[in-house]
């Protein structure tokens, strides 16, 4: 599956810890290779991200995403906090 991102997208992972954003990167290339891997917990989060989906990078960590037809594009990264409240 191809992998866009978003200019927030960009921006929020730019600010990242730096041991994050090496985890978030490697469970977007597992995303890339099989988007329903376990270890991903994708999930719907329709009523905060209408149309979204999320996938854990890690223990507070998450990444929400849109899908098109052969593409997802990773439109927000945050602590769980920062997502939903």
């Amino acid at each position: 599956m191809e992998v866009l991102f978003h200019k927030t997208f960009e921006k929020k992972f730019a600010k990242l810890p730096k041991n994050v954003q090496k985890q978030a990167s490697e469970r977007i290339y597992v995303f890339s290779q099989n988007p329903m891997n376990p270890l991903l917990n994708n999930h719907s989060v329709e009523k905060r991200f209408p149309g979204c989906r999320s996938i854990n990078i890690s223990g507070d960590y998450r990444a929400i995403f849109k899908t098109q037809e052969t593409s997802a594009i990773f439109i927000n990264i945050g602590s769980h906090s920062d997502l939903y409240s």
